[in-house]
């Protein structure tokens, strides 16, 4: 009976000791199951992040557009996908597998659990969409080498006379200029964003509105002023000239790193800039408008006659600013007037905006 006792105990043992076996064994290859899937997705995204930044690298040098771009990371992204959804199902079904063989056995608590959590790296799968994760795709949208920009400025206009503007005869805060415009902009290093190139079309609407009831006449090959024999209510002359301004521009936005950490031109205007340059054209009009009263009626005169105003008409100009405003400044080289006597030159001061 001992003996008996004794080999059921043997029997036990070795029972036991298998048993054991095959479960250390079975873990360990389903920890090697789990490690693959780890790897797997691993390797996919490794492969997935190059090649997507090699698209972004010909993006950012122009050899492909920006809806290209965005359709082969798409096609990319979705290769590697289905590369992951392919590999990983072929380790499910070495697990499923093990899985089976175990079953003859019967899973402990442990196993169970082990097994569950060894699934849960099945989220690799789910995680298709996770070849986002860690790598930026949907980059921001590179700013092109050449942009446009709508301008648009407006302030106070006046004349120098004699080299100054104090004892202006005209009213400081009631002259005004306005300018509205269409710009490019070039960048003119491939990887620098510092410098730009600047060039478009404007027109400009300079004001000047005489003081003491005053008005321009033209007088043989002079003009000046002269006092009106009615009360003005406005007496204005303006001119309207269509001119090509260039700037130098300095774009002082801070550098811009991507989600790789690799430093990329993608956006300018984003800080402080400043620009000088000039602008010529034509005067394409100029008109005085005068106001009065008069028996209780209201008059108004546009005088449209040649006040012997410059037909051509250049300058410079300077602007320095912050994002898509600016402190502008702009001065007439060319007189206001052909042949007079001294010089009039019209000079302004106020604030520009250049909308992307």
């Amino acid at each position: 009976m001992k003996n008996k006792n004794f080999y059921l105990m043997l029997v036990g043992c070795l029972f036991f000791t298998t048993v054991q076996a095959q479960e250390e064994k079975f873990e360990v290859q389903v920890q090697q199951v789990s490690q693959n899937i780890e790897t797997i997705t691993r390797e996919e995204k490794r492969v997935l992040k190059e090649k997507i930044d090699q698209i972004n690298d010909q993006l950012l040098t122009n050899r492909i557009s920006y809806d290209e771009a965005q359709e082969a990371k798409a096609k990319v992204a979705a290769l590697h996908a289905q590369n992951i959804e392919d590999r990983i199902n072929q380790e499910k079904k070495t697990l499923d597998q093990l899985v089976k063989e175990k079953v003859s056995l019967g899973l402990s608590q442990t196993d169970s659990s082990m097994f569950r959590d060894t699934l849960s790296n099945d989220r690799a799968v789910d995680d298709l969409a996770r070849y986002k994760c860690g790598i930026n795709i949907n980059m921001p949208r590179p700013w092109k080498r050449t942009t446009t920009q709508l301008v648009f400025a407006m302030g106070l206009n006046n004349l120098v006379t004699e080299g100054a503007v104090a004892h202006s005869d005209f009213r400081y805060l009631g002259s005004h200029f306005y300018e509205i415009g269409w710009t490019y902009k070039s960048r003119l290093f491939k990887d620098d964003n510092l410098m730009h190139l600047k060039y478009g079309i404007s027109m400009m609407y300079n004001n000047l509105r005489p003081t003491d009831n005053r008005y321009f006449i033209k007088d043989g090959k002079q003009t000046h002023l002269e006092i009106y024999d009615k009360n003005l209510k406005e007496s204005r002359l303006r001119s309207l000239n269509l001119v090509v301004p260039v700037h130098l521009e300095f774009d002082f936005s801070p550098t811009v790193l991507s989600a790789d950490g690799v430093r990329r031109i993608v956006r300018n205007k984003k800080g402080f800039h400043m620009g000088i340059g000039g602008y010529a054209g034509f005067n394409i009009k100029t008109k005085q408008i005068l106001k009065y009263n008069e028996d209780g009626e209201k008059h108004k005169i546009k005088n449209k006659n040649d006040l012997r105003t410059n037909d051509f008409v250049y300058g410079a100009s300077a602007y320095v600013g912050y994002r898509a405003f600016s402190l502008y400044s702009k001065y007439d080289i060319s007189p206001l007037f052909k042949s007079n006597n001294i010089d009039q030159n019209n000079i302004s001061l106020g604030i520009r905006a250049d909308f992307n």
